[in-house]
């Protein structure tokens, strides 16, 4: 039986191993038949910046060409009241 798997990413590329661990988890999942989302928020977006994680942007652009589903949330910057 496969469900989805819903993952948030709001890490740097560069402060942890996130990025990657992410990529790892999903692939297996998606192997396993199951449906994947990814939301990158925050900081996580940078981990889909061209340039940023060269392997991890190539592998994440392999993910969804197999049926990862990803969402990317913008800051949004708000002046003081």
């Amino acid at each position: 039986m496969s469900g989805e798997i819903v993952m948030f990413l709001t890490t740097t590329p560069y402060s942890s191993e996130n990025t990657h661990t992410i990529i790892r988890l999903a692939d297996a999942a998606l192997k396993k038949g199951h449906r994947v989302r990814l939301i990158a928020s925050g900081d996580g977006v940078f981990s889909v910046v061209k340039g940023q994680v060269p392997r991890a942007l190539a592998a994440l652009e392999d993910l969804v060409e197999r049926g990862l589903k990803a969402i990317y949330e913008q800051a949004v910057c708000r002046p003081a009241v």
